[in-house]
């Protein structure tokens, strides 16, 4: 009796530990529109020129185990020079049918996969919150429908493929909000205004997080703003989500040195250091464990000084994220983007990885 008694607690003991068993920590990307520049012949290469490897293949072989995608409602179709707009191909365009062959190839590959929903036609961030072209008018209930209906849609298609989806942004950087439009610098329409109208801004997430749980009541559903590092922004404005009761279950950080140096915040230590910092707060003020879900270092081949140095600081970056309690995970936002116009992603012009990527990807 007394040894079955002890096979059987040693078999509790087991199952305990691994019900307790800590997840990974997630090391993702956003590579959301890289299959479009694939397509448009911009191959990519491992950091001994292998290749080209299919840039989903490329992170999950550097050491990456998630991706993240964009979701745009409507987005604008564009011809290849010389040739009619064609429009079947997906590839690139950020809408739904280009996101479920993204996670096709993410599920082969056994990554998780985070879903950021912009709301819009295009890009949305804390200046631009474009009202999708379709959703012009609709009064406010009308359009927490199209919100729900939209995210539903969506999330449907990817389910019905078999896709898994972990995380699920309700919205992309909604520090000023969502579903508002600007000329410059005024605001036109301002129904998802955070400061202009903030208890509908509050009901637009609670409404993306209701339409979320219909479809993965498992899913971790993201509030994302920018400025990781500012704790007076992320009180205020989840300080709205908790006065009208907005339900979520995470808090995803921008954390940028490089534009926060745009801002004033030249001390880059200091800001990696405040976004730590802010991330307990977060925890301890609202309840709420954070993840980073996107930095950036500037790529410049030219300049080893400065290369050096966004080298090092994204080696801050990766090590603050790795040993902050209560953050889950960081991903870094197109990292294989060439050095052009855009100049933080973490490849050269030829399609392999710079030193940045290295420091992000190194243990």
């Amino acid at each position: 009796m007394k040894s079955i008694t002890k096979f059987l607690l040693g078999g509790v003991i087991l199952m305990a530990a691994a019900c307790t068993q800590a997840e990974p920590f997630w090391l993702g990307a956003d590579i959301s529109g890289s299959e479009g520049q694939q397509a448009r012949g911009e191959y990519y290469y491992d950091a001994e020129g292998n290749g080209p490897v299919e840039i989903t293949a490329l992170m999950k072989q550097m050491g990456l185990n998630a991706v993240r995608f964009r979701v745009w409602v409507q987005p604008r179709r564009w011809g290849r020079p010389g040739q009619p707009v064609d429009s079947t191909d997906n590839r690139g365009l950020c809408n739904k049918e280009d996101v479920l062959q993204n996670c096709l190839i993410a599920k082969q590959l056994g990554m998780e996969i985070m879903i950021d929903f912009h709301y819009s036609d295009t890009w949305a961030d804390p200046g631009h919150q474009p009202i999708p072209r379709s959703w012009l008018g609709h009064p406010y209930e009308q359009m927490k429908e199209d919100l729900k209906a939209h995210t539903v849609e969506t999330l449907q298609l990817l389910k019905d493929n078999g896709i898994n989806v972990k995380w699920v942004q309700v919205g992309n950087e909604t520090t000023n909000g969502l579903l508002w439009n600007n000329v410059g610098k005024e605001v036109t329409d301002h129904m998802g205004h955070s400061k202009l109208d903030p208890e509908q801004y509050a009901g637009f997430l609670d409404a993306g997080y209701e339409a979320v749980k219909s479809v993965y009541p498992k899913a971790i559903c993201i509030v994302h703003l920018d400025n990781g590092y500012d704790q007076n922004l992320y009180d205020w404005n989840l300080g709205i989500l908790e006065k009208y009761g907005t339900r979520y279950d995470m808090v995803g950080m921008s954390l940028y040195p490089y534009w926060a140096a745009g801002n004033g915040h030249t001390d880059a230590d200091k800001v990696i250091a405040d976004c730590a910092a802010n991330i307990q707060h977060v925890y301890e003020r609202f309840g709420k464990e954070s993840m980073i879900v996107e930095t950036g270092a500037e790529v410049n081949l030219e300049d080893p000084v400065k290369m050096a140095e966004s080298v090092r600081q994204m080696q801050e970056i990766v090590k603050m994220a790795r040993n902050t309690p209560h953050n889950h995970g960081l991903f870094y936002w197109n990292p294989c983007c060439r050095p052009r116009g855009y100049k933080l992603g973490a490849f050269d012009m030829e399609g392999k990885p710079t030193g940045i990527m290295e420091a992000y990807v190194a243990k």
